[in-house]
């Protein structure tokens, strides 16, 4: 409240684009469960991170989208604090899960890939209790701030509600700190770890099979 409003423009772009991202996302995640669920051969238990995904990404533009296109056109967040709260809550859980599901197709592609026929398969209940985890370990971090360790407050533009990143106190201070670290910085790591030995790997076994091209006397390894 100490800044201007936003100009009535900006608010009907910002509206549109989520509009057109939730109906988008909602549309092409929601084809995704159904097909992955629905289809026999797909049931494998890397496709229950997939699916996972693609769920927790539905879940985010159906809880997310339609209230915020409703406050850009009101100009302001017009559902009352508790709804603030939630929907905050519920745009971190699903953030939360989906970045952790992301690790976890990366894990599961660098045990593959690195280890190859060392590594020990994944299983239907190993990918479910993964799964299970995720959810478990973002709704902790999640709910923090409904139980007083940081908050849940209206965002500059007041058309959506997120973390409070601008209180000084230590409280709000050191949620931000480790919740970024636990759901952003930690799983971001661990992605860049798992595709930088996956490409690795990758890069190593064309190596070898140019080596072997070159052998038999192969012209273009892509082609023959």
């Amino acid at each position: 409240y100490q800044f201007p409003p936003m100009n009535p423009l900006w608010h009907g772009l910002l509206g549109l684009v989520i509009g057109v991202l939730g109906f988008v996302s909602i549309a092409g995640n929601g084809m995704v469960v159904y097909i992955f669920t629905t289809t026999k051969t797909l049931k494998t238990p890397s496709n229950i991170l997939v699916v996972n995904l693609a769920f927790s990404d539905f879940c985010m533009m159906l809880v997310m989208s339609p209230p915020m296109v409703v406050n850009c056109y009101y100009e302001t967040w017009v559902f009352g604090p508790l709804a603030c709260q939630l929907y905050a809550c519920a745009g971190s859980l699903f953030g939360c899960a989906s970045i952790w599901t992301m690790t976890m197709i990366a894990f599961d592609r660098y045990n593959v890939i690195v280890k190859g026929i060392a590594a020990k398969p994944m299983t239907i209940n190993g990918a479910l209790l993964r799964v299970l985890g995720i959810w478990a370990f973002s709704l902790s971090w999640t709910i923090a701030p409904l139980f007083g360790w940081g908050r849940y407050v209206p965002e500059g533009n007041m058309t959506a509600c997120g973390t409070d990143y601008f209180d000084k106190t230590w409280a709000n201070r050191s949620y931000i700190l480790f919740y970024s670290i636990a759901c952003y910085y930690m799983p971001l790591f661990l992605i860049i770890y798992s595709y930088f030995f996956i490409v690795q790997a990758v890069a190593a076994h064309e190596k070898a099979m140019r080596e072997q091209a070159k052998k038999m006397n192969v012209a273009s390894l892509r082609s023959s």
